[in-house]
């Protein structure tokens, strides 16, 4: 489906040295606000073109190809196979292969389109979220003004409803000029629930340059001011990437004045400040640039430091959580930021992420936390993967929703200093789901979250990470519990405990012994109450990997040598493959009776010879289960362990799992009633002062 013509383009007189384009809608808009108090313009988009001409990025500023809306999602009803087969239509791409030459980059802000071509600026930066500045803004009309170059040249300004469905609003030509600044004015009204403004360019005899364009409102005299940030970004063991990151943002101009501080919070042994590349990073920044030295207290250890030093600090609006090892957009930055100044009331403001391998490709529009199961996921109407170079956001109905979320990831997020000083500083929990139980709790204090189209940065995928085996699993398991007893507004947790108990067993078929292990140590530290939170934090990961190294599923190799052969006995029944996906019905016989199995002995040849070698993304619990030992390869592709069974081990596995869950469910009302109580002390900018006391004495440790 193309973009359609729903309203007559006028032809309005001229006006030199600008062209001028206003709706009808927009301008009834602008009679009805004669009498109220008038304030000035604040630009809040302005087009941009990639850094460094990247080409891999190139489709999320510019689009040369044509809009072929897809099929809803939900529109084939409650066929099971057919949704499938229709989500599938869906993600199938719709690029035919039209590129845009880099050396058509004129400037930062400037794009050249060729003679007789047409582009559009539909893009994830370039187009304008028009529904979330209408759902959470005091915006209610915006002016886009676009300088354009080049005889015979035509600006087409078009418009999208929640359902995807585009409408053509205005255009403007040059004409027989070389030069011309069109401003239309567009109403935010029919945008409740969805919905973009964007605008394409159509060159004629002459290559078209389009100079600039702007998105800009009539704000409030006291929203003109721009607020500030600090940014607080903490770093373990990554020192170019961190300095190459620090030097990105302090190389822009733009976003400089929307800098107060940039902090860094050093918990590692390779410091950011030995990097070759510092030197540039600290020269780009200036006095602006803090680094602070801390033991390792995880990401929310970090994180808190930052929030705490600006809470103190007190002389920025906001502060910003960043990942030291991404890649950002530093025009994403002043946009989150002038998002968050003009909100109508103190807002968590989200960036998206990117792929850093596929650098076209959305990982999330906007994540909640599934109350029932208590578990972040994207919300059941979007994909959690999209790339927008195979399908873009004019040919993707899905992304014209408005996607209202629980909380953003802290690779990219925005807190007013408002928020912090309210429901206080990040939980104690080392890594895992401080972000998700932030938004919860701000979200609780009346204080929302949005994901930000427009804002967004290049990250490692959660995909491509397997965090539910190693040492992270601890923190998955006892933060989640955290986190859901805090918030769950189910009895027991809804799911949880059930859930938790399905995967702790499919870890004990898969032989993955060290996991369970470190999943029970999860469990006992959530049962023995909120008071260790804070005590725990600058040990346990040494004690978490203390215990997991006992097992031999634990201990990596990254010499295939350096395992015997495998061997075994007899052959795969029926000759069957570890490739092989059983069917719904084999995994849940398989379920039933692989806890069964694993309490006989194992077979002989298993105790010194893997029967079977599975690469990562195979191992599966299903296929595992059915091996008394294999050597498995790890996600990161470096290493690989070997799984072998024991039966007495399981036995006792078992029995531990079975009582740990038990116990929990019968006490989760108690312990919920204790950590709920003890929320305000623990996340206190007192209580975090008094756990970074080893490094500041009482006050900061900088260098």
């Amino acid at each position: 489906m193309t973009e359609s013509t729903d309203q007559t383009s006028k032809t309005p007189a001229k006006k030199a040295p600008a062209r001028r384009r206003t709706t009808k809608k927009a301008a009834q808009a602008a009679a009805s606000l004669v009498a109220e108090p008038q304030g000035d313009r604040r630009v809040l988009q302005r087009q941009i073109m990639p850094l460094d001409r990247d080409f891999d990025v190139l489709a999320l500023y510019v689009d040369p190809e044509d809009a072929a809306l897809d099929a809803d999602k939900y529109e084939i009803g409650g066929n099971r196979a057919a949704k499938d087969l229709n989500n599938a239509a869906i993600r199938q791409s719709t690029s035919t292969g039209k590129s845009i030459h880099p050396d058509q980059i004129e400037s930062r802000t400037a794009l050249r389109v060729r003679s007789g071509e047409r582009l559009s600026f539909g893009t994830y930066f370039n187009a304008f979220p028009a529904s979330y500045w209408r759902r959470w803004t005091v915006v209610s009309d915006v002016r886009l003004t676009v300088e354009v170059s080049g005889r015979g040249a035509t600006l087409i300004v078009y418009r999208s409803l929640a359902n995807g469905r585009s409408q053509r609003v205005d255009s403007a030509s040059t004409g027989a000029e070389a030069k011309g600044t069109f401003v239309f004015d567009l109403p935010l009204k029919p945008f409740v629930d969805g919905g973009w403004y964007w605008y394409n360019v159509v060159a004629g005899d002459d290559d078209a340059v389009v100079e600039s364009a702007e998105w800009s409102a009539e704000v409030p005299q006291d929203r003109l001011q721009h607020g500030t940030a600090d940014i607080a970004i903490t770093t373990m063991n990554r020192p170019d990437f961190c300095a190459k990151l620090l030097h990105q943002i302090g190389a822009d101009d733009l976003l400089r004045p929307y800098l107060d501080t940039v902090m860094v919070m050093e918990q590692g042994k390779d410091k950011v400040a030995d990097s070759e590349f510092f030197p540039a990073a600290q020269s780009a920044l200036g006095d602006k640039l803090r680094v602070i030295e801390q033991g390792n207290l995880g990401g929310s250890g970090g994180y808190a430091r930052g929030q705490l030093e600006s809470l103190r600090k007190g002389t920025a609006t906001y502060a910003l959580m960043m990942d030291d090892d991404v890649v950002c957009e530093p025009e994403g930055i002043i946009r989150a930021i002038t998002f968050g100044d003009l909100a109508r009331r103190p807002t968590i403001v989200g960036g998206h992420m990117f792929s850093l391998y596929n650098k076209s490709s959305l990982h999330s529009f906007g994540e909640i936390v599934q109350p029932w199961r208590f578990w972040w996921q994207t919300p059941l109407d979007g994909y959690s993967q999209w790339d927008l170079s195979a399908r873009n956001i004019r040919s993707s109905r899905w992304l014209h929703k408005r996607v209202d979320v629980d909380f953003n990831g802290w690779f990219m997020c925005l807190i007013p200093r408002a928020v912090m000083a309210e429901v206080g500083l990040s939980l104690p929990l080392f890594i895992k789901w401080d972000d998700a139980e932030y938004g919860l709790r701000a979200k609780q204090a009346g204080f929302p979250t949005v994901t930000f189209p427009g804002a967004a940065v290049w990250h490692v995928p959660w995909t491509d990470k397997n965090d539910a085996l190693d040492w992270q699993a601890y923190f998955h398991v006892r933060n989640r519990f955290v986190a859901a007893l805090l918030h769950s507004p189910y009895p027991r947790g809804g799911r949880m405990v059930r859930e938790d108990l399905n995967h702790t067993i499919a870890h004990l078929v898969s032989m993955q012994y060290s996991t369970v292990e470190i999943r029970h140590l999860a469990l006992e530290d959530v049962l023995a109450g909120p008071q260790g939170l804070h005590e725990q934090l600058p040990t346990r990961l040494a004690e978490v990997n203390a215990l997991r190294k006992q097992f031999t599923d634990a201990q990596l190799e990254a010499d295939r040598e350096a395992f015997p052969e495998t061997r075994r006995k007899k052959p795969p029944r029926k000759g069957r493959d570890v490739v092989e996906v059983p069917g719904r019905l084999s995994q849940l016989i398989t379920a039933g009776l692989a806890p069964i199995r694993h309490l006989r002995p194992a077979r002989e040849l298993s105790k010194e010879f893997p029967e079977v070698e599975i690469r990562a993304m195979d191992a599966k619990w299903y296929r595992l289960a059915s091996y008394d030992s294999a050597v498995v390869s790890m996600n990161d592709g470096t290493s690989a362990a070997f799984y072998q069974r024991d039966a007495a081990h399981f036995r006792e596995l078992v029995k531990k799992t079975a009582d740990l869950h038990q116990r929990l469910a019968r006490e989760w009302p108690r312990l919920a009633e204790e950590y709920r109580a003890a929320l305000p002390q623990i996340t206190s900018p007192e209580a975090w002062e008094e756990t970074f006391r080893p490094w500041t004495g009482g006050g900061s440790s900088e260098s």
